[in-house]
């Protein structure tokens, strides 16, 4: 007798029975369930939206030249009339909300339903007028937005936090987005909370894989690249992991550093424009990322996945101006203040990269390797999370095998890249850093 009652006290004091308990794990499961489901609706829209473009596209080749610089002016000048923090990618926002004291005051200029509302409709517009854009970043803004808009139903000394529902919602918009809850995991820990409280692992980790059900249940269990055949690996992957490293360190870092810099007031004409005029300052970047299209049969524009999924499984070949292309062409994306990520662009940029190198290291059967390679290392180089990217790329291509050679890549390009940027959301989010 003596055992069970304390076992009843132990279970009490645990709150397993409590009611206010068991209503807090309620709400925070359905709003996982809801962001998961959101998410999931607006991956599905950008596909319909970056089908649209390239169905105009095709149509007439000259038409991006007058749609994308058009839109570019509306949808900033929407952004900055309703939607204002809704710009860019949305990961720098959802990082200043967990920093600041959760209040609504405090927080709304960052992560709002108004702004996740905005972050899909103006985000839809971009990616269907032809920009250089992804839709990761914006998931890990509206799944923050969504969670945290069920805060006011948690009962009164519950021990989730509102903040913990900002950083579960973030995590679960990388995991639906790209259908990778480790990856989404590994994110909230790597690069949203850079520390994991013992209190937020249950909240985090099961909003991870209630939205996950919800995208495997809407979806499929799917491969967001499909299950690719990387070949044999063996030890002469080690060279172009050593040189996959080293390249995207570097382009990646550089790359890291012009969008952080571009954050900036800039000078001379280029700043003024921008700065007194930012409404023409969005139609120039547009008429540039038009321009690159034209040059490229179109592959500047969107997120680059069809271009990446045809790399890795070798049905297309791009020619050298693809990672060059898609690289300048996401710079005047982000340049121009739309809505939009660069997680999907840069994954792109990496595998374009990669595709390059196959004939300077002359092993013709690891091109899907060192693809793959290139994309954990370029978008580690960004982002300077490593474990992230790797991850990520991972899940993406069903790469288990590789998981050895992807790592070591996005370490050692994460690490050179901060010989040339700081961490990238970070400076964006006006956090300090150590170089």
């Amino acid at each position: 007798m003596l055992f069970i009652r304390k076992a009843l006290l132990a279970v009490r004091s645990a709150k397993i029975v409590g009611f206010d308990a068991w209503q807090g794990r309620i709400v925070v499961w359905v709003a996982a369930a809801t962001a998961g489901l959101v998410i999931v609706g607006f991956a599905k829209a950008t596909e319909y939206a970056i089908a649209f473009f390239f169905s105009l596209q095709r149509e007439d080749w000259w038409l991006p030249l007058i749609l994308t610089p058009i839109a570019g002016v509306v949808i900033v000048w929407a952004t900055n009339r309703w939607f204002a923090g809704a710009g860019g990618s949305g990961i720098p926002q959802t990082i200043t909300a967990l920093q600041i004291n959760i209040q609504d005051k405090s927080v709304k200029p960052f992560i709002s339903l108004r702004l996740a509302f905005g972050k899909i409709v103006l985000g839809l517009c971009a990616l269907g007028a032809g920009f250089s854009a992804g839709r990761e970043g914006p998931s890990v803004q509206i799944g923050a937005s969504v969670m945290h808009a069920f805060r006011r139903f948690l009962p009164a000394g519950f021990s989730v936090h509102p903040k913990h529902l900002i950083l579960a919602g973030g995590a679960a918009g990388i995991s639906a987005a790209f259908n990778t809850p480790l990856a989404g995991i590994v994110f909230a820990i790597e690069e949203l909370g850079r520390r994991f409280e013992q209190k937020t692992n249950g909240v985090l980790i099961t909003a991870i894989v209630l939205s996950g059900l919800v995208s495997i249940s809407l979806q499929g269990n799917y491969t967001y690249f499909g299950s690719i055949a990387v070949g044999l690996i063996d030890r002469k992957i080690i060279l172009p992991v050593l040189v996959c490293a080293v390249v995207c360190g570097i382009l990646g870092g550089v790359f890291s550093r012009i969008l952080i810099e571009s954050s900036k007031s800039l000078k001379g004409n280029i700043g003024y424009l921008r700065s007194i005029h930012p409404l023409w300052w969005a139609g120039f970047c547009g008429l540039a990322v038009a321009l690159l299209g034209v040059l490229s049969g179109g592959a500047a524009h969107g997120s680059g996945y069809a271009f990446t999924r045809g790399m890795l499984n070798g049905s297309v070949t791009e020619t050298w101006q693809y990672a060059p292309i898609k690289y300048i062409a996401t710079i005047f994306t982000y340049l121009s203040g739309v809505p939009g990520g660069i997680f999907a662009p840069s994954l792109s940029i990496g595998a374009g990269i990669g595709n390059d190198l196959v004939p300077l290291l002359g092993e013709p059967h690891l091109r899907t390797a060192i693809c793959a390679l290139c994309m954990a290392g370029f978008l580690a180089a960004v982002t300077q999370a490593p474990l992230t990217s790797f991850i990520i790329v991972m899940e993406m291509i069903d790469g288990h095998e590789m998981v050895i050679s992807l790592m070591a890549v996005a370490m050692i390009s994460a690490m050179l890249a901060r010989l040339f940027s700081p961490p990238l959301y970070s400076m964006l989010a006006g956090l300090p850093t150590s170089k």
